[in-house]
């Protein structure tokens, strides 16, 4: 924050808390499709409150974005400080595809809107670092398979989400078994 900005008021600051947790929740709901307007219902505020904090939809889905981000970063982290390598892996595999599953739009901005990813970038390198380090450890430990690269891992994301949204039921929890059992070292 600037020297010439000043701090938000208190009802100003729970407003903006308001507004970004409505638009979490009504974007997880509904992905991208959602409205400002939904946001500022859910929120209990007019829509002027929603552009005061956010002054486009664009500046709301990439504060979604970020958020969901730091929440794949920190199950990353978690699984980081399990003791046991594949397990350390496959925690991390079913934590994150389960968080993709229940937010559409984290699902529908990691595989239609690079350019919100980008926007995120700098915390895609550090997800991307944490994946590299479990799958590393996984390798060193003959656990996973020696070919597989934190690379490869976005289009592996991709298709599960994409199989997640083509499912109304929980099928896609096969899908991510047969994967993870093709990622495992012979």
């Amino acid at each position: 924050m600037s020297a010439t900005t000043r701090p938000l008021r208190a009802d100003a600051r729970r407003n903006a808390e308001r507004v970004f947790a409505a638009a979490r929740e009504t974007f997880a709901e509904h992905g991208l499709d959602a409205q400002v307007d939904d946001v500022a219902g859910r929120a209990g505020v007019g829509v002027g409150t929603v552009y005061r904090h956010f002054p486009t939809k664009e500046a709301l889905v990439e504060a979604v974005a970020a958020a969901g981000y730091a929440e794949i970063c920190g199950i990353a982290r978690e699984s980081l400080e399990l003791d046991d390598p594949w397990e350390a892996f496959s925690d991390f595999m079913w934590r994150g595809a389960q968080l993709h599953r229940d937010d559409r739009a984290q699902c529908e901005i990691s595989s239609t809107r690079p350019d919100v990813v980008k926007s995120v970038a700098g915390d895609k390198r550090e997800l991307l670092g944490m994946v590299a380090q479990l799958i590393e450890r996984g390798q060193e430990a003959g656990a996973i398979r020696e070919d597989l690269s934190a690379d490869d891992m976005p289009l592996i994301w991709c298709t599960l989400g994409a199989a997640q949204q083509h499912s109304a039921d929980d099928s896609w929890k096969r899908y991510l078994e047969v994967v993870l059992d093709g990622l495992r070292a012979r």
